[in-house]
């Protein structure tokens, strides 16, 4: 346990943020397997719908500590392939 008030601070302080970054990430995990999902049932205007709310939550993501860059750009353009795979 912290000792001192600044140390005291700094855990709160990471916990708080912890929880945020892993509520974040938790909805775009959840965003993502939808997005799959829709895929797999070949429904291209759920898929395509779905597409902008995965890009927007990696987007916010990348802002944040919660993940790099680099991996939200890898998602969303391995998401973007995927929809473009549906037939018409």
């Amino acid at each position: 346990m912290a000792n001192h008030k600044s140390s005291v601070k700094r855990a709160k302080q990471e916990k708080v943020r912890r929880m945020t970054n892993k509520t974040k990430t938790a909805a775009s995990r959840t965003a993502v397997k939808a997005l799959r999902d829709a895929v797999a049932k070949g429904d291209k205007k759920t898929a395509s719908a779905l597409l902008t709310k995965v890009q927007s939550l990696l987007a916010k993501l990348a802002k944040s500590p919660a993940m790099k860059k680099e991996t939200a750009a890898r998602k969303t353009s391995r998401m973007t392939k995927l929809v473009a795979t549906i037939s018409k």
